[in-house]
């Protein structure tokens, strides 16, 4: 089956617009011979006159004005779907707060990924208690917060995920009836106090053995056999374990958000907040 050229047709239409070959040869940097090659073959093709000469003019003839509308359709289609997969060109100095649990399993394909597709943005990533990142002085410092909410506290942001507290640890590494041994980050993390609440509503013994606010010397510290910690199913690392055990109690849901703050840059904060979106969706 015969296959239209759509250079053929970008430089026929052209023609038309521009009322000759001259013009049309200058606006797409071509020569006229070249463009009346151009013009010859898509008349070849089509077995068919597209102009009429009328003294040393070309002028575009029924069959001509036939083709340009379709033509017009033809290309507005062509450049539409490659505008959709083309990356944006877009540009900026990006402020993003997100909480150091996911430093693990988001951070490298936002360093990675993300500043591949967008070279052009500067990344400037704070890691932080959820908290403290929500904090109202602290909203003019970044252009994106992402932090973890209580399903009941409301935010001026958007919900991305719902996503499911859990237990994790090492199993290689047994749980001792007598007592719970729990490793948190400080005060004011939400995984420590949904933990705490968790477990006064039941009559195990527990007692905090370490405390660490970042996800790395938590990790260790599991790994040591100080005891289990509690993750977003979404941030939990390779090396720790999700622990389906009766004698833990169930620790609910927490939301995950996205807080837009006073930024320069809507569409770079805009594309970066749809691409950790779409990463969350991937990892829950």
């Amino acid at each position: 089956m015969k296959q239209l050229s759509l250079d053929n047709l970008r430089t026929f239409v052209t023609v038309v617009d521009m009322a000759g070959y001259a013009k049309a040869g200058e606006l797409l940097g071509k020569s006229q011979p070249a463009i009346s090659i151009q013009i010859k073959r898509l008349e070849q093709q089509l077995a068919t006159k597209l102009f009429t000469k009328q003294g040393q003019r070309q002028v575009v003839n029924m069959h001509g004005r036939k083709l340009y509308q379709s033509a017009q359709q033809l290309l507005a289609l062509n450049d539409e779907i490659l505008a959709q997969f083309q990356p944006k060109s877009i540009t900026g100095r990006l402020r993003l707060g997100i909480p150091s649990e996911f430093a693990t399993t988001l951070l490298p394909s936002i360093i990675g990924e993300f500043s591949q597709l967008y070279p052009d943005v500067s990344l400037e990533v704070t890691s932080a208690l959820s908290k403290s990142l929500l904090q109202e002085q602290q909203n003019e410092q970044y252009d994106l917060i992402m932090a973890l909410v209580d399903p009941e506290q409301d935010i001026a942001g958007q919900v991305i995920i719902n996503d499911q507290l859990v237990w994790v640890g090492d199993r290689t590494i047994g749980l001792t009836d007598n007592s719970l041994s729990l490793v948190l980050a400080p005060t004011g993390c939400v995984y420590r106090s949904r933990a705490i609440n968790s477990l006064k509503q039941q009559t195990k013994p527990w007692r905090i053995s370490y405390t660490n606010a970042d996800l790395t010397g938590i990790c260790a510290a599991i790994k040591q056999g100080l005891g289990v910690s509690v993750l977003a199913l979404s941030s939990v690392p390779e090396q720790l374990d999700v622990l389906n055990i009766d004698s833990l109690p169930p620790l609910g849901f927490i939301k995950i958000c996205l807080v837009t703050g006073n930024t320069q840059h809507p569409q770079a904060c805009a594309t970066l907040a749809d691409f950790i979106h779409s990463k969350l969706q991937s990892v829950k």
